[in-house]
């Protein structure tokens, strides 16, 4: 399972957290607003970063910059 080893690899990128106001989710508990999250992985429609808990989490594009 590939996602068992992203905390390991390379960042891709780094992106800011712009805002945290999901419709369905509540985000605001692993995401703070200006901060910097290191990028593991990326699709379409989702990015995944290390979020405040330390994890791995995938969220919405629209939460970044």
């Amino acid at each position: 399972m590939l996602h068992n080893v992203w905390k390991e690899t390379p960042t891709l990128k780094t992106v800011t957290c712009v805002h945290t106001n999901a419709a369905k989710f509540s985000v605001s508990n692993v995401l703070t607003v200006g901060k910097t999250y290191e990028v593991k992985n990326e699709t379409e429609e989702f990015i995944f970063v290390v979020d405040n808990t330390g994890h791995i989490g995938g969220f919405y594009k629209e939460y970044f910059e």
